[in-house]
């Protein structure tokens, strides 16, 4: 008997995707996008995607969270904190009412759903990766993302997206769509320069690059590299949702 299909949602600093998947992860029905509501506060969003919960009528749903979690509790949130969004400053009282916020136990109150929450790289890992090998999977949007595959089994590392750079600015400021939109030929340099670190920092054999920024990657940058590379669509995120719950 074939498993209910299960909503998979991608929430980004700009726009929060919606797509049905059926129990081999292939998309149902057509990718529903609705940008992010800001200022977004916990509740907000948790009432927001509720009510897409809702009209689906999926009794499950895989969510993948732009920022950084700890056994279920966010300890950064990413550019959610921003009031206006990803070019607006940080407002601290915003940024710690989402601190330690258990995001997953939020979705299930309010939807009474089985809803099972993962970092959007974590989530973009599952939808993309091969099963074999080391594989880095990079999720390039608002934001940047990394995650690590190691043949086929997700292995815990650290969220990068604020981790500093070059000249005192983060992978999320210099690599995130706000500098890709002032300096494409910039942006490809750099993301060149950053995904060559983290290969061999952590010895990958396949880099996959995902997200809505994929399809403006210059792979003319990664002609000479000595690993792999494979661009997935921007909906690959969304299909890594059925994994989360052969867990």
């Amino acid at each position: 008997m074939a498993r209910e299909t299960i909503l998979a949602v991608d929430i980004g600093a700009t726009t929060i995707k919606f797509g049905v998947i059926d129990a081999d992860g292939h998309l149902v029905e057509e990718v529903l996008r609705m940008a992010t509501p800001y200022p977004c506060s916990p509740r907000r969003l948790v009432d927001f995607i509720t009510e897409q919960i809702a009209i689906s009528g999926c009794s499950r749903v895989g969510v993948g969270f732009p920022g950084d979690l700890l056994e279920g509790l966010v300890v950064e949130p990413g550019n959610l904190s921003r009031p206006e969004g990803f070019t607006s400053e940080i407002d601290p009282s915003l940024h710690a009412e989402w601190r330690n916020t258990n995001l997953e136990q939020a979705f299930r109150t309010a939807s009474r759903r089985d809803v099972r929450v993962v970092n959007d790289a974590t989530l973009a890992a599952l939808g993309c990766s091969e099963g074999a090998g080391n594989e880095l999977v990079f999720t390039l949007g608002t934001g940047f993302g990394i995650a690590l595959v190691v043949n086929g089994s997700l292995v815990k590392i650290r969220d990068v997206g604020a981790e500093q750079f070059l000249d005192g600015q983060s992978y999320d400021r210099m690599l995130g769509e706000f500098a890709r939109s002032q300096d494409e030929v910039r942006w490809n340099g750099l993301l060149r320069r950053a995904v060559n670190n983290f290969v061999e920092e952590f010895s990958a054999d396949t880099v996959h690059l995902g997200g809505g920024n994929s399809r403006r990657v210059d792979l003319t940058k990664f002609s000479d590299a000595s690993y792999r590379i494979v661009v997935n669509d921007n909906d690959a995120t969304l299909k890594g949702a059925v994994k989360l719950f052969d867990r």
